[in-house]
């Protein structure tokens, strides 16, 4: 398949590739651009599925929280797409001042390149979280009007929730649910609506591997803790030889637990510009094998003094 083909440029002579150019150098793009990358994007997301398949070679990404110079510090070291292909685990907004920016980006990487990007939902892809953490205040900011927030969260309801890699590598942000134990009640899944309070959609983008057995209490209050037991029924129930998954702040990037059963990979460095972690991108090849890459932040450069940072919650 061609990159033309892929990206097919539809939608009232949008120059997307300018829009890329533009925003890869920090600049966010008009308003009515936001509006029609939304409407394009929404037309190929509508295409995939809740348990989306990837082929190999990919690279996996976890979080990224508006912190857009760390994101391009990250395609620098792993390609540019559609050189690389890339499966992002969701948190694109919020915390970092550049939300805006950074999910404009790879909405325009989905719509330019469709075939070689694969985007997922994370809880702060959410209307409720955004209007919180700092991306509704961020698009007010730079817009003036709540309109951009509105088209984007909109276009959130439409990520799949998780990823396949060659039928073994299970993603998603968050973890399992005690409401979930095939693919298949993954994919039975309404996906199309605001991230629900409870249930097996929100455990998905909630949960957190622990070292407790069975399930238990998340101390965020949405989703459960789920120990190695569950990890290992699930892998095996579905023939699975690993969960990759984003959601926690890891000082070195990347976390193995579970008997190597579940990596958990964060790539968003210096997190919330004080936290100091290392961050991280998972690399598999045609063969599944694996390198992690790290990497520090770049450099620190535009960043505007807007007040108090965002509200803090359970890191």
């Amino acid at each position: 398949m061609t990159e033309a083909a892929g990206a097919a440029r539809p939608g009232g002579g949008l120059d997307v590739d300018r829009c890329i150019q533009q925003l890869t150098g920090c600049q966010p793009i008009l308003e009515a651009e936001v509006r029609q990358i939304c409407e394009l994007a929404k037309e190929v997301l509508t295409g995939e599925q809740n348990v989306q398949p990837v082929r190999c070679p990919v690279t996996i990404c976890g979080d990224v929280h508006g912190q857009f110079h760390d994101l391009m510090e990250l395609f620098r070291i792993g390609g540019f797409p559609p050189d690389t292909n890339y499966l992002f685990l969701g948190d694109y907004v919020d915390r970092g001042y550049f939300s805006v920016e950074c999910v404009s980006l790879l909405f325009c990487f989905k719509v330019r390149f469709r075939e070689r990007i694969t985007v997922l939902r994370g809880n702060h892809e959410s209307r409720q979280i955004t209007q919180i953490y700092g991306f509704y205040d961020e698009c007010m900011r730079k817009y003036s009007s709540p309109t951009v927030w509105t088209n984007l969260t909109d276009l959130f309801d439409y990520l799949p929730l998780t990823a396949l890699v060659d039928n073994k590598v299970f993603t998603q942000h968050g973890g399992l649910s005690p409401n979930i134990e095939t693919l298949d009640d993954v994919r039975r899944i309404d996906r199309i609506q605001e991230v629900p309070h409870e249930g097996p959609m929100c455990d998905l983008l909630w949960s957190d591997p622990d070292e407790r057995m069975g399930w238990g209490v998340s101390p965020r209050g949405a989703g459960y803790t789920f120990g190695q037991d569950i990890s290992e029924r699930f892998n095996q129930n579905n023939g699975l030889t690993l969960i990759a998954r984003a959601h926690q702040l890891i000082m070195e990037g990347f976390n193995w637990c579970h008997d190597q059963q579940v990596v958990t990979i964060f790539s968003a460095p210096n997190y919330c510009y004080r936290c100091a972690n290392q961050a991280a991108i998972m690399e598999i090849d045609e063969t599944m094998g694996y390198t992690f890459v790290q990497f520090d932040p770049a450099p620190r450069r535009g960043e505007p003094s807007i007040g108090k940072p965002p509200v803090d919650y359970f890191l």
